[in-house]
């Protein structure tokens, strides 16, 4: 399918969204700045938001310049985390590095998880099986769905809306049960491995994933109803944080953020992987690139998530998660305690680690915040000499200051929710 404008499913057809607001009297204008009398000699303030600050999303730190509540520029200040991912995988094994992806983003581990065995496993030339692409698609599309739950959920309330965060994170809450059935975990899973999974989903588990696909688009629903026409929260989204496609691209936005803004990029379709390019979904764009189309956006790729893990549960067969190479994944507890061959790999696999041959290699999937790039050079030794990432949230944060060009101090809540980033892979 190819990608197409936002006409999302969850609204009354025929109506347009924002045809039903554009006239809502709201009592102010979008761009104060541009009215602002300077003959006054008003003068400049600076004020700062976070880093200990609930809307901020983290610890992050925004220096805003004001003049009265109009923003004349808003400088991010990161790096209160302390993390050093980067540099912690070089001194760890390729499977004990999974766990320190989790953390990264750590609200949608399962996917991160993945996108670094998918680069270790192109590293190595490794093919993975049937169900185990199938699992990893399904984990995936499910990190897809918690993220943008808690991005609209927090945005919500960011704005004034608490009811919509309670269905969501409801939801969030029936995932999680899925995710610790299987995994053991809640939020940091570390469910994949090179060469395969940490496990295969529990009796009865497939079940429960799929009434939960039955149900879910019931909340998107009245989550659409509660939003999209609303009044308010037109009033504070549209026209508002706008970034229209060149500078899109121009900022290395991905994911929502620059499929809103119009351009027409997603890595599942245009640099398929786990066999994406089988899948049938669309891929939401938006027109105006504010605030409004980023909240529309993710709504609809919600429902399309829903419809990618439909299409998987039915392809889904028995059959092994692990590629049949005991130098690269663990043979099974049972033989290697009754096995002398078998508990000699797990023991070097255990105290040697996986050895990739010398290269490098860059692999990028679709996370929910955009683009997750993993790049690793290896020296054919059980630890890589670089890991480095392409977080989205970083990037996409580069283009704060551009979106509060003209706004008010109470946009730039808005606008910094919008841009949906999490610190852990900022501060890296």
């Amino acid at each position: 399918m190819t990608p197409r404008t936002i006409e999302m499913e969850l609204s009354t057809p025929g109506l347009d969204a924002r045809g039903q607001v554009r006239n809502v009297p709201l009592g102010v204008s979008r761009r104060p700045s541009e009215s602002v009398n300077d003959d006054f000699g008003a003068e400049h303030m600076l004020v700062n938001i976070g880093p200990q600050h609930p809307a901020t999303h983290g610890v992050l730190r925004l220096v805003v310049e004001l003049e009265g509540e109009a923003v004349k520029r808003v400088i991010p200040h990161i790096g209160y985390l302390h993390s050093g991912f980067e540099k912690l995988g070089e001194y760890r094994f390729y499977n004990q590095i999974i766990p320190l992806t989790d953390r990264t983003d750590y609200l949608s581990p399962m996917a991160n998880n993945i996108a670094f065995a998918l680069a270790v496993e192109a590293l190595m030339g490794i093919q993975i099986t049937e169900r185990c692409r199938l699992l990893r698609v399904i984990a995936c599309e499910m990190s897809r769905i918690i993220s943008h739950l808690v991005w609209a959920g927090t945005t919500g309330i960011d704005l004034g809306a608490y009811t919509p965060f309670l269905w969501m994170f409801e939801q969030r809450e029936r995932i999680y049960n899925l995710q610790e059935s299987w995994t053991g975990a809640r939020l940091t899973t570390s469910v994949a491995r090179v060469g395969g999974m940490m496990a295969d989903v529990p009796d009865g588990w497939e079940d429960g994933l799929r009434e939960f696909v039955r149900t879910f688009p019931n909340t998107l629903r009245e989550v659409d109803t509660m939003f999209t026409r609303n009044a308010i929260w037109c009033g504070r989204t549209q026209g508002v944080g706008v970034m229209n496609a060149e500078d899109a691209i121009n900022y290395s936005l991905s994911g929502p953020m620059l499929r809103a803004s119009g351009v027409a990029y997603d890595v599942r379709k245009d640099r398929p992987y786990l066999g994406y390019d089988e899948f049938d979904f669309d891929v939401p764009i938006g027109e105006h690139g504010d605030i409004y189309d980023r909240y529309r956006v993710r709504m609809e790729e919600m429902a399309q998530s829903v419809r990618i893990m439909e299409q998987a549960l039915d392809k889904l067969r028995p059959g092994p998660v692990d590629v049949a190479d005991p130098r690269i994944t663990l043979p099974p507890k049972s033989r290697a305690m009754s096995d002398m061959e078998a508990m000699i790999f797990h023991f070097k696999q255990v105290m040697e680690g996986i050895k990739p041959p010398a290269g490098e290699v860059y692999f990028g999937v679709e996370n929910p915040k955009g683009e997750l790039g993993t790049y690793l050079v290896s020296d054919g030794t059980a630890k890589p000499v670089r890991w480095r990432i392409r977080p989205p949230s970083f990037l996409n944060l580069a283009a704060l200051p551009k979106l509060c060009d003209g706004a008010l101090l109470s946009d730039v809540i808005a606008i910094n929710a919008s841009i949906d980033i999490v610190m852990g892979e900022i501060d890296r």
